[in-house]
């Protein structure tokens, strides 16, 4: 039974995606609805899998193809906790956009390539060998390229062009490196991988070929500058991208090979968070002197994305552990903080914060929820944030990184204050804009759940610790 259930959890929206256009012809509420669905399938599906990996136990698919080319789902604490928390945000992204893109053109193609690129992150979050995992990662640029590029002005293109061409470029520099781990073991499926590779770690132009790939499309420094431009996108396409699925792939798969698949060289646990590190300080840098809206909060997910390279490359139980809880708790806020933006920037008609002020007086909910969220970034008590990024410090600490931490605890007192000067010129003040108001209900909604599991995560913090702290075991082999 759970064999069938991981098909289902990928293809229902991979294939189930292409009949949205059609169905769009008929009925549009229809085909909205219908899509929801199929991402939502994915994330009940998934928790349907919870109380056996919980246990300990994997689930295989698996369908032979010559030379290698395997086709294996595999589901365990890590593919089950990604899935579900990506699949989930997608969920309410999905549902924000009911409101947002009712009233534009190529609403079929949005629903398309939104629910198309979320069962592509089903298909990298299960698949268990490295060729199927790249050609679902290359899907994802497809869907992204063309949600960046949605609005179609040219200069619009020309960044959704952008992206392309550097997310692409970096995954066929990564597929180099998958074939050379081939060559290497062998195999491409990674349970063969892990045990060939136990006595002969992989080597390191291997691993530097890999890590370009996943450093390109977690937008990590010095292949950063695609993300803040995609900011050109709507502002569901942008929580997709920043939040819940894109940049998170990188540092899905570096925790899947990195910990859980390969051994490799002990001095990449040094060079990985020096160049977080830097990533981290010069994105929030950034993000402190920069006007644009939307921009700001995406040099954020630049500066965030290091804090959750950090904690997988320092990799002891509590940096782990802190990584991915940071997934989870920086996917809700930063959805929430996106789509708070898509709601001042639809109805204003403004994206320069210095032209913004004092909108908590007519969008008070959109004031609160963003404050919200931002505080969970921040890493402000009880938010969620917190406990992920005391975490990934407190772990780096430990694993005798004090320097990279100092560097991060600066990080993260530069996120309290560019996020702080962001909220104030937009929401405090004197109003510079006529006819602000409030997003649509389903918007509003969409928000507050964002903004009320940023704060119910970390009061009820046990829980997803718990199940992060089963996962990290498994991945370091503490669990059978």
């Amino acid at each position: 039974m759970e064999k069938e259930l991981l098909l289902c959890i990928v293809f229902l929206p991979f294939a189930g995606a292409f009949i949205l256009p059609l169905l769009g012809l008929m009925s549009k509420p229809l085909r909205n609805y219908t899509a929801l669905s199929f991402v939502l399938a994915s994330t009940i599906l998934s928790s349907l899998l919870i109380p056996d990996v919980i246990h300990g136990s994997t689930f295989t698919f698996a369908w032979q193809f010559p030379l290698g080319f395997n086709f294996v789902l595999q589901a365990d604490m890590l593919a089950v906790f990604m899935a579900i928390v990506s699949s989930f945000i997608g969920c309410i992204i999905v549902l924000y956009s009911f409101g947002y893109i009712s009233h534009y053109e190529n609403q079929g193609e949005y629903y398309l390539m939104v629910v198309l690129f979320i069962g592509s992150m089903m298909g990298i979050v299960y698949s268990a060998n490295l060729i199927f995992l790249y050609l679902f990662w290359e899907v994802t640029a497809i869907a992204c390229w063309r949600l960046i590029g949605f609005y179609r002005e040219r200069e619009i293109v020309i960044r959704a062009n952008k992206a392309f061409l550097v997310t692409v470029f970096g995954a066929l520099v990564m597929l180099i490196g998958f074939i050379g781990i081939y060559a290497q073991t062998g195999s491409f499926d990674m349970d063969t991988i892990r045990v060939a590779s136990k006595n002969n770690p992989i080597s390191n132009t291997l691993v530097l070929l890999i890590l370009f790939g996943i450093f390109s499309k977690s937008a990590t420094l010095p292949l950063h500058t695609w993300l803040p431009d995609a900011g050109v996108a709507p502002s569901p396409v942008t929580a997709l991208l920043h939040a819940a699925v894109l940049v998170k792939i990188g540092v899905y798969v570096y925790a899947r090979l990195f910990i859980d698949t390969f051994t490799i060289d002990p001095v990449w646990q040094t060079i990985v968070p020096v160049i977080a590190a830097i990533s981290a300080l010069v994105a929030a840098g950034a993000a402190m002197i920069e006007t644009d809206m939307k921009r700001i909060i995406a040099y954020s997910t630049v500066s965030q994305i290091g804090f959750i390279f950090l904690g997988f490359a320092i990799n002891n139980e509590m940096c782990i552990m802190g990584a991915m809880l940071y997934i989870l708790m920086h996917g809700l806020a930063k959805g929430g903080l996106f789509l708070c933006a898509g709601i001042i920037e639809q109805n204003t008609n403004v994206k320069d914060i210095t032209k913004l002020g004092g909108l908590i007086k007519t969008m008070p909910i959109t004031a609160i929820t963003f404050l919200f969220c931002a505080f969970s970034v921040m890493g402000i008590p009880p938010f969620g944030g917190f406990f992920s990024k005391y975490m990934v410090i407190a772990g780096a600490i430990n694993g005798g990184q004090s320097a990279i931490a100092f560097v991060f605890i600066v990080g993260a007192f530069l996120t309290i204050i560019y996020l702080f000067r962001l909220f104030t010129l937009i929401f405090m003040g004197e109003m510079k804009t006529a006819d602000a108001k409030e997003g649509s209900p389903v918007m509003i909604t969409s928000i507050v759940i964002l903004a009320g599991l940023s704060v119910i995560s970390g009061i009820l913090i046990y829980y997803p610790s718990e199940f992060v702290r089963l996962a990290v075991n498994q991945m370091l082999g503490m669990v059978q």
